[in-house]
């Protein structure tokens, strides 16, 4: 299934990603931006499971 919102997450995701790792080179490493990448990963995993979830309650959880 293609979809805009999932393709979305994918290009901000790797742009965090990509962002993280050059701020890591030249800053001392933050908790934020630690919390950053993770937030910004784990949105197309949500994404993903309420768009493959099961049922209705799959979905709202």
């Amino acid at each position: 299934m293609n979809s805009p919102l999932l393709d979305k997450s994918l290009d901000f995701a790797t742009q965090i990603v990509l962002f993280y790792e050059e701020f890591s080179k030249t800053k001392k490493d933050t908790t934020i931006a630690k919390q950053l990448l993770r937030s910004a990963t784990s949105m197309g995993a949500n994404i993903n499971e309420a768009i493959y979830g099961n049922s209705k309650a799959d979905f709202i959880s």
